[in-house]
């Protein structure tokens, strides 16, 4: 008979040699379980994306290690909650010889000051922390915090894995085990869970439940599809993800792999990315990646960016796909980029370099007085409408900030500084 309780739940290990994956971390040589095996565990964090087990692992650890431990939702609880937690511990109730873990998932939502009122407690040994997070800890967990604790890092499952997890739940759950399965193909219900395993569970607990009862269920691609119609990408638009795979589509673009822009394009599509944000990065890459070396990559992201705006969804993603791929195939040249950050850096160590006399505005008589622009040369008074001058301050006349990179259109920029200023800003 069924039960309320979802498979995903009814399957979490309850020791540690029946948790499948992490070997990293729990292998029988590995330093974290040679660690738990001594009984000594230190604060940490257990970064990782959704469905890996970071919760699973935090309650085996305290079962390991013959530990208490008490929860918190970084969501529902504040920085009353943990120092009522601190006050129970210390007064002995929740005292044990080896200690108390207190165990904060989605620690990465705790503000700082909720945080901070961890650091004491962590810091005397009163607790043992285990904070969970799919967020970068570098990024969202305080840095005294952080301190204090080490880093672990757990991985999505491999699909080798996860079939090992269905395969147990099949075999074990009360309810899966008194059902005819027969797993003919497997791709989709892989491809469905993302390495995560609860989202695995939890759908194929669906496609079974959604089964005629007494008969048996030839689980095909074709079946998962019609019950799971596709995938929900991991993807929060506020999370390192988002931002990872934002990175990688540039990249790609940076390395000339259309097929894999168009790749990172798709994904960031499916997690439901703003059109525009994409486009964003398409007019960043068009300037810093490509440039000099083809202008017209700049005017296309630019008209794409325009015409996202106009257009709606899912055609915009025609125009996207469009852009990345021309900017992945163009010539690519960063002599702008380097340019400006040459230039600033200059700035930075120069400060405020007066402008030479003849540069500089006179609207007023006291302005023309003092000879403000005098000895301005009008570019236009000469031959082909140049005349050498100085443009720069007086301490940096013969810096050059523009180096040319391989691509024709750079070194054509190059040789037409070299022809007209001669050996004034060295290349």
């Amino acid at each position: 008979m069924q039960t309320a309780i979802p498979l995903a739940e009814r399957m979490r290990p309850n020791s540690l040699d029946s948790y499948i994956g992490q070997s990293q971390l729990l292998g029988i040589d590995a330093s974290f379980r040679l660690g738990l095996d001594k009984g000594l565990i230190p604060s940490m964090i257990l970064w990782g994306p959704p469905g890996v087990g970071k919760t699973t692992l935090a309650y085996l650890i305290a079962k390991q290690t013959n530990r208490t431990i008490h929860t918190l939702s970084a969501i529902s609880s504040g920085v009353k909650d943990v120092r009522e937690v601190i006050q129970k511990v210390e007064q002995g109730g929740l005292f044990q010889e080896k200690g108390t873990i207190l165990f904060i998932d989605e620690i990465h939502r705790f503000s700082k000051s909720q945080q901070d009122s961890l650091l004491n407690a962590v810091e005397r040994g009163i607790i043992t922390l285990i904070g969970a997070t799919t967020e970068n800890p570098s990024f969202e967990v305080i840095s005294a915090l952080l301190s204090r604790c080490q880093v672990y890092i757990l991985q999505n499952h491999s699909h080798e894995e996860l079939l090992a997890i269905l395969d147990q739940a099949i075999t074990s759950d009360s309810f899966l085990r008194n059902v005819k399965i027969v797993l003919k193909e497997t791709n989709a219900l892989l491809g469905i869970s993302g390495g995560d395993a609860r989202k695995l569970l939890n759908v194929f607990e669906l496609i079974i439940s959604n089964c005629d009862e007494g008969k048996e269920i030839l689980v095909t691609n074709a079946l998962v599809e019609r019950f799971a119609n596709k995938s929900l990408a991991i993807y929060d638009k506020d999370g390192e993800v988002h931002y990872d795979i934002a990175s990688a589509f540039i990249k790609s673009i940076r390395g000339s792999d259309p097929n894999a822009a168009v790749y990172w394009l798709a994904r960031m599509i499916a997690g439901g990315e703003d059109p525009k944000f994409i486009a964003r990065r398409l007019l960043i890459s068009a300037s810093e990646d490509i440039g000099l070396a083809n202008p017209t990559a700049l005017v296309i992201a630019n008209n794409t960016f325009q015409a996202v705006q106009v257009i709606g969804w899912p055609e915009s993603r025609i125009i996207l796909s469009q852009c990345a791929i021309y900017l992945a195939n163009s010539p690519k040249g960063n002599a702008a980029y380097m340019a400006i950050n040459n230039a600033q850096q200059v700035v930075s160590q120069t400060g405020n370099l007066p402008v030479p006399i003849p540069l500089r505005n006179a609207p007023t008589k006291l302005m023309k007085d003092l000879g403000y622009g005098d000895g301005y040369k009008y570019s236009h008074d000469y031959a082909n409408n140049f005349v050498q001058q100085d443009f720069m301050p007086e301490s940096l006349s013969q810096t050059n900030f523009f180096q040319a990179g391989s691509s024709r259109k750079e070194q054509e920029i190059s040789d037409q500084i070299k022809q007209l200023w001669g050996t004034k800003y060295p290349i």
